[in-house]
């Protein structure tokens, strides 16, 4: 039972995170795919930073930068560039000179910071950055030394921080192994494995063909779970889906992609 509420807890933390970024960052304030309403965009604004660890507005300017450069050498995490290994570093460096630029209002960010109508968190403003990752460490901690265990303690932390390792699988993965649908210009894949794991990210040559859609699958057996949030959250009157620029859904007569997966 013990190892059934670890698991459970670690499920709950990483949905958490991963949610927080793949409707409220991705689909929400960087494509506008669906209009969060007042009340959650401003919950993510706010306290998005805390959940992920990540500031909304430099992940938001940093995605669009790898929309406009898709594996191009000014793509800020492509592994056309530093190969799959490297993408944990890079995509860490890009992110921190991507807060640089905007605390320094850098004029050649202005172009990915539409709509941005706030500015990066106090936290990074302040150079205190690290304190969401402490705070959870001192509640992982109480976990452990109040009566959960410190496999308890840890499912929660790692659940809670995972978005390095979800963005690297999908920044990775996401463009060097799997199918394409669609002939995009760039080397975006579609990695159902990444997908699954990852709130339907891994199809990033479905999501590059339409940015704009809130659903990143096309074919029936693709994984798509943010979608499934979406579609759950607009139920409940938090977000409205842009339902204009859905990617399509595949004809019943196709059977095969552009290049299948490895």
């Amino acid at each position: 039972m013990y190892f059934v509420l670890c698991a459970a807890v670690f499920l709950a933390a990483y949905t958490l995170n991963v949610l927080m970024i793949t409707v409220g960052y991705h689909r929400g304030l960087a494509h506008g795919a669906v209009t969060l309403s007042p009340r959650l965009r401003r919950f993510v604004i706010r306290f998005g930073i805390w959940i992920t660890g990540l500031d909304p507005k430099a992940w938001v300017v940093m995605h669009r930068r790898h929309h406009a450069y898709s594996d191009t050498p000014q793509d800020p995490h492509s592994p056309s560039n530093v190969g799959l290994l490297g993408i944990p570093l890079e995509q860490l460096k890009s992110y921190e000179r991507t807060l640089v630029g905007l605390a320094r209002k850098d004029a050649r960010l202005k172009a990915f910071s539409a709509g941005l109508d706030f500015d990066i968190s106090w936290l990074n403003r302040k150079r205190v950055w690290w304190i969401p990752y402490t705070l959870h460490l001192v509640v992982a901690l109480g976990i452990a030394l109040i009566g959960g265990g410190w496999l308890l303690a840890t499912a929660y932390y790692l659940g809670m921080m995972s978005h390095p390792v979800q963005g690297g699988l999908v920044n990775a993965f996401g463009h060097a192994l799997g199918g394409r649908n669609f002939e995009t210009g760039d080397d975006s894949r579609n990695n159902l494995t990444v997908a699954f794991f990852v709130a339907g990210e891994g199809l990033q040559n479905n999501h590059h063909a339409y940015p704009r859609s809130a659903k990143f699958s096309y074919r029936a057996w693709e994984p798509d779970a943010g979608y499934v949030a979406c579609r759950a959250l607009q139920v409940l009157g938090l977000l409205r889906i842009d339902t204009e620029h859905l990617v399509p859904a595949a004809a019943s007569s196709e059977t095969q992609t552009l290049s299948s997966s490895p």
